[in-house]
C-alpha cells in the first residue's frame, strides 16, 4: 500500500506541465503558485483542523522552500522551457538528495544508489530528448526548484512527524499566504478565470496538490527521500504515457528505451535495499 501511495505523486505530478501549458498559460507564474497552494491547504485544513505538527519555524522553512519558492521556480520553468527539458532538469531531483546529504550529513553516497539514480536521469534524457535552444532563465529555476524540493524531503525525514496530511496541509496554507503579497506587487490584481482556467485550476488545486502533497509527504517521511526521489522519475514516464495512451503519440525505440531503464532502476533500487547487509 505504501508503494502505490507513494507512486500516485508522479502519476498525478506527471500532469502539472501539460495542464500548465493547455488551460493556465495566460496566467502570471506566481498567480499559479498562489492558486495551487492557497485553496489546497485551505481544503486540507478543513479536512483535517489540526495545530501545526512542526515547531513553527521548521513549518515556515519547509513552506517557503517547498511550496512559495519551488511553485514560482516551477511555473517559471513551465513557461520558459519545453517540457522535455524542464522534465529532464527535474530527474536530477535523486543526485541532489544524495549530493545533500553527503555534504550536510557526511553520507558518502553509496556507488549503487549513485549509479541507479545515473541510470534513471540517462532513462529520462531517452525519453525526453531534451534538444532544445536552452532558456538560461528557465534552465537556472528547475534546477534550484528541484534542489529545494531535495532539502525539504530531506528536512521532512529528519523532522519527522504521524500527522503527514496536517503537514501537508500546513506547508501549502502557509505557502500561499507567504506568496499572495508578493503575487500582488510582481503581477498585480489577476485575471478573471475563465471557464478553460476553471477546469486546470480545479484539476491542479484538488488533485494535482492536495491530494498528491499529502501522497508525497507521507511518502517521504515513511520510505525516505532517496526511495521518493527515485519514484519521482516516473514523472515524465507519466506524461510521456497519457499522450501515447489518450492523444495516440508514438514512441520511438529510443522513448521505450528510456522507459524501460528508468523501471530498471527503480528495480533495481528496491532489489538493493532489500537484501540483508553483510556481517
Amino acid at each position: 500500500m505504501n508503494i502505490l501511495i507513494a507512486f500516485m505523486v508522479p502519476l498525478l505530478w506527471g500532469s502539472t506541465y501539460a495542464v500548465v501549458g493547455y488551460f493556465l498559460q495566460d496566467i502570471s507564474p506566481v498567480w499559479i503558485a498562489v492558486f495551487r497552494a492557497l485553496p489546497a491547504g485551505i481544503l486540507l485544513l478543513l479536512i483535517h483542523p489540526a495545530k501545526s505538527p512542526l515547531k513553527w519555524s521548521r513549518m515556515f522553512a519547509i513552506s517557503i522552500c517547498n511550496i512559495s519558492l519551488f511553485f514560482v521556480l516551477l511555473f517559471i520553468a513551465a513557461h520558459r522551457l519545453p517540457g522535455s527539458v524542464a522534465g529532464t532538469l527535474g530527474a536530477t531531483l535523486p543526485l541532489m538528495v544524495l549530493l545533500l546529504q553527503w555534504i550536510q550529513e557526511g553520507k558518502k553516497p553509496a556507488l549503487s544508489k549513485l549509479g541507479l539514480a545515473v541510470l534513471g536521469l540517462v532513462g529520462v534524457m531517452l525519453l525526453l530528448n531534451p534538444s532544445a535552444n536552452l532558456d538560461i532563465i528557465g534552465v537556472a529555476a528547475a534546477l534550484l526548484g528541484t534542489l529545494l524540493m531535495a532539502q525539504t524531503s530531506l528536512w521532512i525525514s529528519r523532522w519527522p512527524t504521524n500527522d503527514q496530511l496536517g503537514l501537508a496541509a500546513w506547508q501549502l496554507f502557509l505557502g500561499g499566504i507567504i506568496l499572495l503579497p508578493f503575487a500582488f506587487m510582481l503581477a498585480g490584481m489577476p485575471a478573471l478565470p475563465t471557464p478553460k482556467t476553471w477546469v486546470g485550476l480545479t484539476w491542479l488545486v484538488v488533485c494535482n496538490t492536495a491530494f498528491a502533497y499529502w501522497c508525497w509527504t507521507r511518502s517521504v517521511t515513511l520510505l525516505g527521500p532517496h526511495t521518493m526521489s527515485m519514484i519521482s522519475l516516473f514523472n515524465p514516464v507519466t506524461a510521456v504515457l497519457l499522450g501515447f495512451v489518450f492523444l495516440s503519440e508514438r514512441l520511438s525505440i529510443v522513448q521505450w528505451s528510456g522507459i524501460i531503464l528508468i523501471f530498471l532502476s527503480i528495480l533495481l533500487m528496491k532489489t538493493i535495499k532489500a537484501k540483508p547487509a553483510m556481517a
